[in-house]
């Protein structure tokens, strides 16, 4: 039970933290460039299916994923920010894609 309850916490507070990091992306657009409101939606939607897909993913693997996809990191740059070999970084990578496929 204690696991569980756990597990529901932390799941709040990643949800809370990635609602909270699109907002502040989108309160730095431009007025005219801003989605919509069911558009918003549509996005929160998949970027929470997207972090449900990752979730069973080791966290430096999920972050290094991340760095990718979001912030549009080099290999290097992800391997100096998580402080690993840019090899390790392809690994990783390697690893999350895979997920995504099979997923589908």
């Amino acid at each position: 039970l204690t696991t569980v309850a756990k597990r529901v916490l932390f799941n709040f507070y990643r949800r809370q933290d990635l609602e909270r990091a699109y907002l502040d992306a989108l309160a730095q657009m431009p007025e005219h460039v801003a989605p919509s409101e069911e558009e918003r939606a549509i996005i929160l939607q998949t970027l929470m299916e997207l972090d449900q897909l990752l979730d069973g993913l080791p966290t430096q693997v999920k972050r290094a994923f991340l760095l990718a996809q979001l912030d549009g990191l080099t290999y290097a740059q992800i391997g100096a920010e998580l402080g690993i070999s840019i090899a390790t970084v392809k690994r990783h990578l390697n690893k999350a894609a895979m997920r995504c496929y099979f997923a589908l």
